[in-house]
């Protein structure tokens, strides 16, 4: 019995694979570029939108929070920015590996 589940279960050949995987990397290699076009568009809006408040603050406590505002979205944006770069480098990565990944004969 469980040689007939292990037997079934391990039937997946070379093509079963790339048929899921490619899918998904060229979805991946599509969105990911636009998403970076998009995050760096708002990103840059936005600090200029809070560098504007920043500047204009007369109060000294609206110009504490409007430059915790700004770093903070700095921060942040930087932060999106490198997880979609990385996000981009591991479909690259992973892609070459599974094209190289020797299947085994089943």
């Amino acid at each position: 019995m469980l040689n007939a589940i292990l037997a079934t279960s391990s039937t997946v050949s070379e093509k079963d694979l790339s048929q899921i995987v490619k899918p998904l990397t060229d979805v991946l290699g599509v969105v990911v570029p636009v998403l970076l076009s998009v995050v760096a568009a708002l990103g840059m809006v936005w600090v200029i939108f809070l560098g504007v408040k920043y500047a204009k603050a007369e109060d000294p406590q609206e110009h504490d929070k409007a430059r915790a505002a700004l770093k903070n979205a700095i921060i942040g944006f930087i932060l999106i920015f490198v997880l979609l770069v990385s996000v981009q480098v591991a479909v690259l990565v992973f892609t070459k590996w599974l094209n190289n990944y020797p299947m085994p004969n089943l």
